[in-house]
């Protein structure tokens, strides 16, 4: 399944799954059954393997909309966590002039920080550094801690993607990357939660792409990870407890725009857009802030 969070004219929200991969009808879940809440974390936390969503897909008189009726929101509304993962390429870290690292670099984001599919970047008065950053991100679906290799993907409720955009100079300011990663409106994510069933076990061998303005910055592939979704899961559980609604983003590849010669930034008109392999398409403008 393909879930979004979406609200319509009227604005009322709700939660949709696309009939088929590639369709712009989707079922309207909430108004099929009104079990189901207008929230993806809480549908998540209540229901982890989503079988209420199975359910109301397959039924006869479902409601079908078209996403021409809809406007997307943030995939998970504040989630609980947002679990960042650095330096998870080797060419990535090479490019920012660090060693292949014995242990990735973990921060943090806040809810505030994130942006739907389609909605603008901010990029912030106080810098025109704003970087892009094509990132695999996992959503939760069940409480994980200290789990192994053997059992980590079980607690994903399913895969979508993430633009970590970047205030390049503000992530310098310290020893931790934190503050330029936090920047309002800078965090796409979306456009949709894709079920771990219709992808490879543990999202592995996508390739993952970022273009700006039609122009490809970043090409790699998932196998390319130097932690897997499955090690991460590992490294994470050992050292807290991940909670349903929670998200885990997973490192970029080279070719990010503060590494290039001479370095390319997004401003405002720009369009970026990461693309994932079987997942689908990010796509968000830029604008400065009001």
């Amino acid at each position: 399944m393909r879930l979004f969070s979406y609200h319509d004219q009227s604005n009322k929200k709700g939660i949709g799954v696309l009939c088929k991969k590639g369709s712009n009808e989707f079922v309207d879940l909430c108004g099929t059954d009104d079990n189901i809440p207008a929230d993806l974390g809480s549908l998540i936390a209540m229901d982890p393997d989503l079988g209420l969503a199975r359910s109301a897909l397959a039924k006869p008189n479902a409601i079908v909309r078209n996403l021409s009726e809809i406007q997307f929101d943030i995939l998970i509304d504040r989630p609980g966590k947002i679990v960042c993962m650095g330096l998870n390429y080797a060419d990535h870290a090479k490019e920012g002039g660090n060693a292949r690292p014995e242990y990735p670099s973990f921060f943090m984001r806040g809810p505030s920080s994130l942006a739907s599919h389609q909605a603008p970047l901010i990029r912030p008065k106080v810098s025109d550094k704003l970087d892009y950053e094509a990132e695999l991100a996992f959503v939760v679906g069940k409480r994980a801690r200290n789990l192994n290799r053997e059992n980590a993907l079980d607690c994903i409720a399913g895969y979508s993607i993430f633009n970590d955009g970047s205030m390049r100079d503000y992530q310098r300011k310290t020893t931790q990357w934190t503050i330029g990663k936090n920047f309002d409106q800078t965090g796409g994510f979306g456009p949709w939660l894709v079920t771990p069933d219709e992808l490879p076990k543990g999202a592995h061998g996508l390739q993952i792409q970022s273009r700006l303005n039609g122009a490809v910055m970043q090409n790699a592939n998932t196998k390319d990870f130097l932690w897997d979704v499955a090690e991460t899961i590992v490294l994470i559980t050992e050292c807290m407890t991940l909670e349903p609604g929670d998200v885990v983003i997973t490192g970029t590849p080279a070719g990010v725009g503060y590494a290039r010669t001479p370095p390319v930034f997004m401003k405002p008109g720009d369009i970026c857009e990461i693309e994932i392999e079987n997942i689908g398409i990010l796509r968000n403008s830029i604008e400065d802030q009001g």
